[in-house]
């Protein structure tokens, strides 16, 4: 028979021990993270359904590419990166419901490459970042809400709005077109690169000839059609992405329009000739804000081309995707600063530490009153073939 007080004695001890259990996992894992191993999670939301579906696929695209050769090589410190994708379809309240479900995960150390002036102004607006405390890099926007006034979660690969419509209305007034007008998405993302141009004229003494919106989320363009061939601009900058950018382009010219066209960076060219045609589409202008990723002239636009053929066989280059991968560059790179266990502060540190950095002859420069890396602008055409030029 057993003794009074025995059986007590036996839960104490299988508490003991399973205590001792968790205390011995514990150890082991914390133990493997300090000398590398695990995984380091980062959050991306991305448009890859609804209008904005192709840019969102090529974003995706760029970050993964580098990611995956990174874990090729061993991760960083040890750490392999694992890159949780999820689709907003360019939907404000969808951007800001999946970004509180990643920064709800603890081991979400870092938010990369969203897309939307309006998504990522909503974020700002409700306090989203500020409460996950965690870093967004590369976000695929130049909107200036963004950058002004300052505000320490967004790190910037590119250039803004204002500095892509100052480098068009440079380029257009210099060839003596003064009669300049604007079509542009009605939503913050339009309105900033609209405020970008009437800036840049304010500053040579114009002012528009008119400004034409269309709905987010629409290709509804007719209005803008007729309001801006009714005005006999010389040229159009268009603050548009690429659907309803192209149904401008093709219907504006259809109905005689012979307007000198730009359109701001956020555009596949591709994506325009298929949707515009290419008699249209030809000689269309189109700000970019890194490089030119066709010809592998730089070291960084070299690592592009061999990753993507690795990776992505069968993909070509895009600006959007270089661009994408650049910010993933960044990214890495402040992981590997942040140490063996990189949390969401460290990983901030990182990156204001990152001062001219080296992307492979293309330099970002961030620091704690910083957040703008680079203000790189130039103008590209699209030719008779199709293709880009420079």
């Amino acid at each position: 028979m057993a003794r009074a007080g025995e059986p007590g004695k036996s839960w104490r001890a299988r508490c003991a021990a399973a205590l001792l259990g968790v205390l011995a996992v514990t150890g082991a894992v914390a133990q493997q993270q300090a000398q590398g191993g695990g995984e380091v999670v980062i959050g991306q939301v991305a448009p890859l359904s609804g209008v904005l579906a192709s840019t969102g696929e090529q974003m995706v695209l760029g970050g993964r590419i580098y990611f995956d050769a990174v874990n090729d090589q061993g991760g960083v410190n040890g750490a392999r990166i694992r890159h949780k994708v999820v689709d907003d379809g360019y939907k404000v309240e969808d951007t800001v419901r999946l970004t509180r479900d990643l920064l709800a995960k603890p081991d979400t150390v870092a938010l990369f490459g969203f897309a939307g002036t309006a998504n990522i102004a909503k974020l700002l607006d409700e306090g989203v970042l500020e409460r996950g405390g965690a870093a967004l890099v590369a976000p695929y926007t130049g909107g200036e809400p963004l950058r002004n006034p300052f505000n320490p979660w967004i790190f910037h690969v590119r250039a803004g709005y204002g500095d892509e419509a100052e480098h068009m209305v440079q380029q257009v007034t210099t060839l003596g077109l003064n009669r300049i007008a604007v079509m542009y998405q009605d939503d913050a993302f339009g309105k900033a690169g609209l405020a970008g141009v009437e800036a840049a004229l304010k500053k040579r003494g114009l002012q528009l000839v008119t400004a034409a919106g269309y709905e987010r989320n629409t290709d509804k363009v007719d209005g803008a059609v007729q309001a801006i061939k009714a005005s006999d601009a010389q040229a159009v900058v268009m603050i548009a992405i690429n659907k309803p950018a192209a149904a401008f382009i093709k219907r504006y010219r259809e109905a005689g329009g012979g307007a000198q066209l730009f359109n701001i960076s956020v555009v596949d060219p591709a994506e325009l000739v298929k949707g515009a045609g290419l008699a249209n589409a030809r000689g269309l202008g189109i700000s970019q804000v890194v490089p030119y990723p066709y010809r592998p002239d730089l070291p960084a636009v070299r690592e592009y081309h061999q990753l993507l053929k690795k990776y992505a066989p069968g993909q070509e280059p895009n600006y959007t995707s270089f661009e994408e991968f650049l910010g993933a560059k960044v990214l890495v790179e402040a992981l590997r600063r942040a140490g063996p266990l990189p949390s969401r502060t460290r990983v901030l540190k990182a990156l204001e530490s990152m001062g001219n950095f080296d992307l492979g002859g293309i330099f970002v420069s961030f620091s704690n009153a910083n957040r703008i890396g680079s203000r790189y602008v130039e103008v590209t055409v699209i030719g008779s073939s199709g293709k880009l030029l420079k």
